[in-house]
């Protein structure tokens, strides 16, 4: 199943509560209300951007779900309509708008293990966003740490599911200005690692920054 539902947004970023540039290879951390939308902007295309969600009410005790996500919409893709599902099985957020084509659910965020196993031996001490997820919780005042990471979505990677059921890292889809956006439908916290990969195809080998913008 591709997933893709391209839909524009009616949303202008003059009208935004704030923007904010993520330069290449750094996280972000932020706070969305309920009702409040999300975009997330590929600024020079073809990077990735590594997400994970929490419940603002109780973050160690509710997540962003991938298996629940993928279950509930018989999908490994999301894209505009997709509904991104928690730990207890709840709504946190609504794709409302995708220029992109489809986000990956199943590739995982890079570490440096990863990209020891990956790659090469002498990979492991390059920047990775698994420890962006951690540098960002623990600069923070949010009672999360490494036990509180699981799957995460990867807004705008290609990550096509082979034949034989395995997963193949690809050229990204998306393109410079392509954007996803997203309703918050419960108060949650937004966990983002603008991916500092550079030994597959993800980020074109050249991370490059994104744009967050939230609408009331």
């Amino acid at each position: 199943m591709t997933g893709m539902n391209l839909v524009e947004s009616p949303l202008e970023p003059r009208d935004a509560l704030y923007r904010v540039t993520v330069p290449a290879g750094e996280p972000w951390l932020g706070e969305l209300r309920r009702g409040q939308t999300l975009r997330i902007v590929d600024l020079e295309g073809n990077q990735a951007a590594d997400t994970l969600f929490y419940s603002l009410d109780n973050p160690s005790g509710e997540r962003y779900s991938a298996v629940d996500t993928v279950r509930e919409q018989a999908s490994a893709y999301l894209s505009t309509g997709s509904r991104l599902l928690s730990t207890a099985g709840r709504t946190m957020l609504t794709l409302t708008a995708d220029t992109c084509g489809r986000h990956d659910t199943l590739g995982g965020a890079c570490a440096a293990e990863s990209n020891q196993v990956r790659y090469a031996l002498d990979k492991k001490p390059m920047h990775n966003c698994r420890d962006n997820f951690l540098i960002a919780l623990a600069e923070s005042d949010y009672p999360l740490g490494k036990r509180d990471l699981g799957p995460n979505i990867n807004f705008f990677m290609n990550v096509p599911l082979t034949p034989e059921g395995g997963l193949s890292f690809q050229d990204g889809l998306s393109g410079p200005g392509k954007y996803v956006e997203m309703r918050a439908e419960m108060d949650v916290l937004v966990l983002l690692s603008n991916c500092p990969q550079l030994n597959n195809p993800c980020s074109d080998y050249n991370p490059t920054p994104l744009e967050m913008i939230v609408w009331k």
